[in-house]
């Protein structure tokens, strides 16, 4: 089973075959930011126009090699599971030849996006305003995107794949950090994430936690509800007080902590084994252990949850634009959607896709459902700019990378 963070392993070659497998304008970069908005708005019309050009739209061009940098599990070609594939179709039908590099962390697939060797990335919300705003990406041009009014409306415009009022990319596909736990230690179903924070709880001492400097997030959507003199609005939009009270409330769950993961097979094993009592897991985790008849069982917490949503954005200097249009179509369609959605665990952006899905499968992952998607604090880059009164006052996210070191110690 393939994993968001990319534990199938990676090949040496940066160009080896794909491999095998979870704001208005001040928010980005507008009023307040000067010099940088001025760029931004330089991009954005230089962008625009690249949009425009007939080889972007696939007028051109036909077939050629397509570099991109994914999730693992996000473009298979049947080496992991030969009934797992929609790679070999995709280069049968558009001529099209994929090569993936897979990054483990969003960290990774900046670094690589900005190397210039790739067309795309199946970029998450903790990476893509920093691709945005480094100028990495281009705006998409979604009349050339087939599936694009089909994609649920709820995961278009949002603060974490688009800017200036363009859309970055595509949504792919998204899903929630839940709440999961053993119910033989933990009997009660919890209704507040203060099972993991609390440190007289019967899970203390094996909670588990996301290896990630987005994380503080978590902290901070619990201060959100139960500090509320800390007058939190925006999770991902903290100043220094704010920061502070997330941080070291991270740093009062340490020794409570028996686990941080990045790899989810990983957290899978400890639940298992009975190490784990609680923690943040996502819903596919929470299928595999069932499935080998673990006792566990997943809750979104009254105080909501923190979320990803992936989108499929296009370099600003790809050098297949072409290939990377269609395979945006192609990853888009319902049929596909399905396929990888399944596979990965996660719910389709296009829910047309719940055609084609297992029975129970769409309804598992609150496909379609804005109500459940309102409930989940989707992950974007921590940038300085608050997107309201206070200007520049936040944290960005070169400190919460410093400070998640200093938590785990």
């Amino acid at each position: 089973m393939p994993q968001r963070d990319g534990s199938y392993p990676r090949c040496d070659d940066d160009r080896a075959p794909t491999s095998p497998r979870p704001p208005d304008p001040a928010r980005h970069g507008g009023a307040g930011r000067g010099g940088a908005d001025r760029r931004l708005q330089r991009r954005l019309r230089r962008d625009r126009r690249a949009a425009r050009r007939p080889d972007a739209a696939g007028t051109r061009h036909a077939g050629g090699p397509l570099d991109l940098v994914a999730w693992a599990g996000y473009a298979e070609n049947g080496t992991n599971d030969p009934k797992v594939d929609w790679v070999t179709p995709f280069t049968k039908a558009t001529g099209c030849k994929v090569y993936t590099k897979v990054a483990d962390t969003s960290d990774s697939m900046v670094a690589l996006m900005k190397t210039g060797r790739y067309d795309g990335v199946s970029a998450s919300g903790d990476a893509s305003l920093r691709l945005i705003y480094g100028g990495t990406v281009a705006p998409v041009n979604t009349g050339l995107l087939s599936s694009w009014d089909d994609i649920a409306k709820y995961l278009k415009n949002q603060p974490y794949n688009s800017a200036a009022g363009r859309m970055y990319g595509v949504p792919h596909g998204y899903g929630a950090n839940m709440l999961m736990y053993r119910t033989d230690k933990i009997t009660q179903r919890p209704t507040s994430w203060s099972v993991v924070w609390d440190k007289e709880s019967p899970a203390a001492g094996h909670v588990v936690a996301y290896d990630s400097p987005i994380y503080i997030a978590d902290a901070a959507l619990y201060l959100k509800t139960h500090r509320p003199d800390l007058k939190i609005t925006d999770v991902y939009e903290l100043d220094d007080k704010q920061f502070d009270a997330a941080v070291d409330l991270l740093k009062k769950q340490r020794p409570n902590v028996n686990q941080y993961w990045a790899n989810y097979l990983d957290e899978l094993q400890s639940f298992k084994s009975g190490y784990n009592y609680a923690g943040t897991a996502w819903q596919v985790t929470a299928n595999l252990a069932m499935t080998d008849k673990a006792p566990v069982a997943t809750t979104i917490p009254d105080e909501g949850a923190t979320g990803w949503s992936d989108t499929w954005m296009i370099s600003s200097k790809a050098q297949h634009p072409t290939c990377m249009y269609k395979w945006m179509n192609w990853i888009t369609m319902p049929k596909v959607q399905a396929e990888v959605a399944q596979w990965f665990g996660e719910a389709p952006a296009n829910p047309k896709a719940c055609r084609y899905t297992a029975k129970g499968f769409c309804s598992t992952y609150h496909v379609g459902d804005p109500e459940f998607y309102k409930r989940l604090a989707f992950w974007k880059t921590p940038v300085k700019n608050c997107g309201d009164d206070r200007g520049n006052k936040c944290v960005d996210y070169s400190r919460w990378a410093q400070a998640w070191t200093q938590i785990k110690g």
